[in-house]
């Protein structure tokens, strides 16, 4: 089996969110070149804090067996980006450094493309698949699904060879997980769904290279903090992995049970109307800082919260600001 360019490197960075699976694709790609197809090859990933809806970047090389692979820094100009969740698109970051031939996939159901893509290549291959629709419906994991979108994408990858290496990965510490696995992976094949006209740029985008703020000669003075922190500013949508908490005002008892489990102060309160039995009612959710952690629905005494899909837009018009007053 050759490589598109059996002259170079071929890369992939995968941009994902802890829980979502990232790092085991990468480990099972990368081992399917290497042990079933005869390629060299090298994989790796990045991580914060090593939990559910941190960032997490994995990293696959690879190259013909007779070409060593000398490198293990981390992939700045890939040929393929796979995004495990769509919240990620609206960094820069995440599309950093694709090649004007690249080929770009991510998570997302089917409707209308985030503006965000019109910084890819329009040279570039798009692909868009429903990875956790799929995923839920089938009892899988996200990074199945991808798996099979990417072998679709990029024909030299062995598709078969592939699906046997995410079996193994399964087979020994979660056999009941192999089948649906298996399931995923196909559908993502069958159901990816490849787009026309999204990029707009011209050329290989630049690779995201961070300067340092500060330097010896620009940095303030000691003891100052220029850039405090602020919880208001936060925003924990990407943390989500496709459901959202959501409130049913008619059948809330204002019983205050969610907000004292709730970790991230997400709920909003306010004052009642002065004929009603209450003082203070639950006006509802702020999900900029909502993780999805569905405390609030396993604690709710009544109907009123509820376990729902994430679809696009919902989080949007459901929204009830904590901060009236911040500008996004």
């Amino acid at each position: 089996m050759a490589l598109p360019d059996g002259s170079r490197l071929f890369e992939i960075r995968l941009e994902s969110i802890g829980g979502l699976g990232a790092h085991a694709a990468g480990q099972i790609l990368a081992t399917a070149a290497v042990l079933r197809m005869g390629l060299n090859g090298s994989h790796f990933s990045s991580y914060g804090s090593e939990k559910k809806g941190s960032a997490v970047r994995s990293f696959i090389r690879l190259a013909p067996s007779e070409q060593p692979i000398r490198t293990s820094a981390p992939v700045e100009a890939p040929d393929a980006i796979v995004v495990f969740h769509a919240a990620l698109l609206r960094n820069p970051a995440t599309l950093a450094g694709l090649k004007h031939d690249g080929t770009f996939i991510y998570n997302a159901p089917a409707g209308v493309v985030p503006e965000e893509l019109a910084a890819l290549p329009a040279s570039a291959t798009v692909l868009r698949v429903d990875a956790l629709r799929i995923a839920r419906e089938e009892k899988s994991r996200p990074n199945a699904v991808l798996l099979g979108a990417l072998c679709r994408a990029l024909p030299f990858f062995d598709r078969g060879v592939v699906a046997e290496a995410l079996a193994e990965e399964f087979a020994g510490k979660h056999p009941d997980a192999v089948a649906a696995n298996e399931r995923a992976f196909e559908r993502g094949l069958a159901e990816s769904e490849a787009l026309a006209g999204v990029g707009a740029a011209a050329g290989d985008l630049p690779a995201a290279r961070p300067e340092p703020l500060w330097g010896y000669d620009t940095q303030p003075s000691g003891g100052v903090l220029a850039t405090p922190g602020n919880t208001a500013w936060n925003d924990l949508s990407v943390s989500r992995t496709g459901w959202l908490p959501v409130l049913d005002a008619a059948q809330c008892i204002h019983c205050g049970v969610c907000d004292l489990v709730c970790p991230d102060y997400c709920l909003v309160w306010g004052p009642a109307p002065a004929d009603g039995p209450y003082e203070w009612m639950l006006k509802g959710i702020d999900y900029r800082y909502c993780k999805g952690c569905m405390r609030c629905v396993e604690s709710c005494p009544t109907t009123a919260m509820s376990r729902t899909a994430e679809v696009p837009g919902l989080a949007e018009r459901a929204r009830v600001a904590r901060f009236p007053g911040l500008v996004s």
